[in-house]
């Protein structure tokens, strides 16, 4: 990337006000002057972008290139069932089943932003916004609204891609956020409060945050930290630079309240960029591990451990059979650099190794009992070192039904009663989510038949001709739920 923000003069433009015109009025002998001015004092610093294009550091020329590609969203999402039977899908049961009792699930609406990333309407936003929607809405700035379809989302990094029927939209580029640079200027665009079209700035208060806040088996959070006021309604907005260039998508807020109290975090783009590849292309994201449990060093680690280090990656553990172990890498081992980059702390580097996909290999330096070693890893699968069925397992199944499914451990099964059963996760475009499924429903059983394992589910879904009904249980909600869909 060129060299981001060049400051090239900073000049008083006006140290006095231009009188434009005066009203005197006469108020039982006291006077009153209001004056008006053709002029305001300002002073402005004067920056390159990108392209080499002068712009004024006051932000309107960045607000002006950025506004039109941030979009409003609303998201239509059915609640979650309370009671008994609330799941039911009555035509389904009715044209296969012949159950005819009408029942009903309410509806909320959410309200988030979005960034237009092509000309032909595919819209990044985070997958908190749209995830489990069923009508997903997008409002331009020029006042048009589309319904959005829903390309793929990412839990991991609670990122989401959805697309609207349009063409010859204003967009915002990528930057490279691994130069961004803690204390330059940002603008965050969203919608705040319904407030639509709203633009906030600040500075980037730091980089490689992580706040705990993605609960995810298989979080990655490394987020840019900015004063810019972020609030709700913010979330899959923009942050830019301040030639208009998008370094990160606002998703958080630390605050006790709810509302802006500080601090916003915004996934980086490099992230949001390889997210998006990997839903075009592939309709989910393909991401490599390392298949290490892994800390932060720090003076009491370090003291704790013995290291001589004080910064860098600890590793805890190393999964059996994984492309680490493979490797060489051991317990103890504290990574300093991957591929050549530095790496202080576990956010760091679970950013750089998320921008890789499996198969790929990545140099590893890492600091083992004071020595220097390094190390080429083969990043492997999420599939491959967890529980979770893999879609070559259950065939075309998975991208049919718009999940993942993992068989539910004895002691689930145990704590609720039931002999077993399979655990709907990552609920995403799909038969299932169109159905009205949550991410944790336990299928007990198929058209009337015990499921205990996956074997089981695959063995009942093969045998359905026509109308699938799931009965099964949530972990949190007493009774069982019902759910219907045609193959």
């Amino acid at each position: 990337m060129k060299e981001a923000l060049k400051i090239i003069s900073a000049a008083i433009l006006g140290s006095a006000l231009t009188v434009g015109s005066m009203q005197v009025f006469d108020l039982g002998g006291d006077t009153v002057k209001i004056e008006h001015t053709n002029g305001i004092p300002s002073q402005s610093t004067f920056f390159k972008d990108v392209d080499g294009k002068t712009i004024n550091f006051d932000f309107t020329a960045t607000a002006e290139k950025v506004m039109p590609a941030v979009v409003a969203i609303k998201s239509t999402v059915q609640n979650k069932p309370t009671s008994y039977g609330n799941g039911l899908q009555d035509e389904f049961f009715r044209q296969f089943f012949g159950d005819p009792r009408p029942q009903q699930r309410g509806f909320s609406v959410g309200a988030g932003s979005g960034v237009i990333i092509s000309e032909d309407g595919y819209i990044v936003t985070n997958n908190h916004v749209v995830r489990d929607a069923r009508d997903v809405e997008v409002a331009l700035t020029n006042g048009k609204t589309y319904k959005a379809e829903i390309i793929g989302l990412d839990p991991s990094t609670d990122l989401a891609l959805i697309k609207i029927k349009a063409s010859n939209l204003p967009t915002l580029k990528f930057v490279d956020s691994d130069q961004v640079k803690i204390g330059q200027w940002v603008m965050a665009a969203g919608n705040p409060f319904n407030l639509t079209s709203t633009a906030t700035a600040g500075i980037v208060s730091a980089k490689g945050r992580s706040i705990n806040i993605l609960k995810d088996k298989f979080a990655i959070e490394s987020f840019i930290q900015t004063d810019a006021a972020i609030n709700p309604g913010n979330s899959g907005g923009a942050l830019v630079d301040i030639s208009g260039g998008l370094i990160g998508i606002n998703t958080a807020i630390a605050s006790p309240t709810g509302a802006y109290s500080g601090y916003g975090f915004a996934v980086p783009a490099n992230i949001v960029s390889k997210v998006v590849e990997d839903l075009i292309q592939y309709g989910s994201v393909k991401r490599g591990i390392l298949g290490v449990s892994i800390s932060t060093v720090d003076g009491n680690v370090a003291r704790e451990k013995d290291l001589s280090v004080t910064d860098g990656v600890y590793v805890n553990d190393v999964s059996s059979g994984s492309g680490a172990e493979k490797a060489g890498i051991q317990a103890g081992d504290v990574i300093t650099s991957v591929n050549g980059k530095r790496v202080t702390k576990s956010p760091e580097l679970q950013e750089l190794i998320a921008r890789r996909r499996p198969g790929d290999k990545v140099q590893l330096i890492v600091n083992r009992d004071g020595k220097k070693k390094e190390f080429e890893v083969t990043l492997m699968s999420n599939a491959a070192e967890t529980p979770l069925v893999s879609s070559s397992k259950l065939g075309n199944i998975e991208s049919t039904l718009g999940a993942e499914f993992e068989t539910v451990s004895k002691e689930l099964a145990s704590r609720l009663d039931i002999d077993g059963g399979v655990k709907v996760t990552n609920v995403q475009r799909g038969k299932l989510g169109s159905a009205g499924v949550d991410n944790g429903f336990i299928i007990t059983r198929v058209n009337k038949q015990t499921v205990t394992s996956i074997e089981d589910f695959k063995e009942a879904l093969e045998k359905a001709n026509g109308g699938v009904m799931l009965e099964g249980v949530y972990e949190d909600v007493s009774g069982s739920f019902y759910y219907a869909f045609g193959m």
